[in-house]
């Protein structure tokens, strides 16, 4: 018997299609590509300006200047500092956990994209069956034809639905919008857990200094003690005073634990934070620490301080994904276009398996369209448009919180250095006081005791004024963090469009 010429597959493919089939097929076609631009919705524009004011109602002279916030820890000048900040920012678990949201988010706008993307998948079986000779086929009486049958079946499947509504394109506009969303968030960790560091370091430098002071004291208190009671046992004090002065000792000698503790505590946040055991710095407890220098910031404009702010970021990225599911929802409303291919080779035997008489081919091209739901897609637009209200009035409600955050920072930071200021006054009186007590004892004008109670003066202004540059500190990283300090724009890595980076739907602000 003479053999079937054989034909490669593609090409078999293709010759099942007629001319006068092909023709219909490439006008539909085409009719998609036409239509395929309307998206329905409506077009993201950028939020109304928010009105931020004329200024900061502090008259700072560093208003008008501007500093690059994004490591502004190394300002300071401090080591170790740089150190804990680096070590948190590698290994922060928080800040792990935000990276992972990102890939989560990019992943769930990938796997949107591709559903605009046709879909394909390749088979191939082999069936043996037998098929009943009293069945609703006569296969007994059909010439030729076996009950027993082996089908020897390979080939592919195709389906693509058209976007001719812009659906696709909206929902991929949202997916992205809360891609961006996701990463101005992790930059809102990635500030967080800077200042969470430097805050805990502050004041654990701060409680050092605080316990160097009290022991100070304590040490004059006990002076001052034994000399009173030297004079009671002279009979040149009474009972009365030595009940004072050991009142006096004791009462500072209870404010050492807590000091301590209140040390040992930030020692131990560090080591969290860090993402390691909790104990993995206390060998700072003994090193040497060194209090930061503190001075006025530049704070720049708020429309700039605005900018930086991941909350406000995100909340209008997430204002731009609300617009968008309004379009996903209406595109509801109207017909879809949906084509099926599929192809492949069926046969008897293998030997004619894949001849170009075993070819096999189908398209089916279907439009549906809801025409009756109940309302259900129109409460459901209604619904997106909801949403869309108060994305936008969270959007403002963040620009202003933002505000009110970055207006008490300002503040608290500002009053703080006027604190550690008056603070530093009175350590200069105290010393100066203390210097004159100590020459006059030394000329003998005064006793032991005078001397004493001008030292213990001096401590206390000591305690005090660390108290007070350790509050300075902490209201310096708090306004770093309400001015938007630490966002780093080098990590923002996602493909898409970013508020920072020139984005479709910049962040809008206005002044008085």
């Amino acid at each position: 018997m003479k053999s079937k010429p054989r034909t490669p597959f593609l090409r078999a493919t293709v010759t099942g299609l007629t001319p006068g089939r092909a023709r219909p097929l490439a006008l539909a076609l085409s009719c998609v590509l036409l239509t395929a631009c309307a998206s329905v919705g409506p077009d993201y524009r950028e939020p109304p300006p928010v009105d931020v004011g004329s200024g900061w109602s502090l008259p700072l002279a560093s208003e008008s200047q501007s500093a690059d916030l994004s490591q502004w820890w190394s300002a300071l000048d401090d080591p170790i500092l740089d150190r804990l900040i680096a070590t948190a920012l590698a290994q922060n678990l928080d800040l792990r956990q935000a990276a992972a949201r990102i890939d989560e988010a990019r992943a769930l706008r990938d796997r949107v994209a591709g559903e605009a993307l046709p879909t394909a998948a390749a088979g191939a079986s082999v069936n043996r069956r037998r098929q009943s000779e009293n069945g609703p086929l006569p296969v007994g009486s059909i010439p030729g034809l076996d009950a027993t049958q082996t089908i020897y079946d390979a080939g592919f499947d195709a389906a693509w639905e058209a976007d001719l509504f812009g659906a696709k394109r909206r929902a991929l506009e949202g997916a992205s919008a809360r891609l961006q969303a996701t990463e101005a968030e992790a930059q809102g960790v990635r500030m967080r857990v800077v200042a969470e560091v430097a805050r805990t370091w502050f004041t654990a430098v701060g409680a050092r200094y605080e316990l160097h002071a009290q022991q100070a004291t304590l040490d004059t208190l006990q002076q001052t003690l034994e000399l009173v009671r030297l004079r009671h046992a002279l009979g040149d004090a009474s009972a009365a005073d030595v009940d004072a002065a050991y009142a006096q000792w004791t009462a500072v000698n209870a404010l050492i634990p807590d000091i301590q503790a209140r040390q040992r505590a930030a020692i131990l946040s560090l080591g969290v934070l860090l993402g390691a055991p909790p104990e993995r710095e206390l060998a700072l407890l003994d090193g040497p620490l060194t209090p930061s220098t503190l001075r006025a910031l530049p704070v720049g404009e708020r429309a700039e301080m605005l900018r930086r702010r991941p909350d406000v970021l995100a909340a209008e990225r997430r204002l731009a994904a609300s617009s968008a599911d309004i379009g996903v929802a209406t595109a509801e409303l109207f017909p879809k276009l949906s084509i099926g291919v599929g192809g492949g080779f069926q046969a008897l035997s293998t030997g004619d398996w894949f001849d170009a008489s075993s070819s096999r081919f189908s398209i089916l091209p279907l439009i549906s369209w809801r025409l009756f739901d109940g309302g259900r897609v129109r409460a459901e637009i209604r619904a997106r448009e909801a949403a869309e209200r108060q994305a936008a009035l969270a959007y403002e409600q963040a620009v202003l919180a933002a505000l009110g955050d970055a207006e008490r920072a300002l503040g608290d930071y500002h009053g703080g250095l006027d604190t550690l200021e008056r603070r530093g006054m009175a350590l200069d009186a105290a010393r100066t006081s203390y210097g004159h007590a100590k020459a006059r004892y030394a000329a003998g004008d005064i006793a032991l005791v005078e001397l004493l109670a001008a030292q213990r003066s001096l401590h206390e202004a000591e305690t005090a004024a660390a108290r007070a540059h350790t509050n300075a500190a902490v209201q310096l990283v708090a306004l770093y963090k309400a001015l938007g300090g630490g966002w780093d724009v080098s990590t923002t890595a996602s493909t898409a469009t970013h508020p920072l980076r020139g984005a479709a739907a910049p962040v809008a602000f206005s002044s008085r």
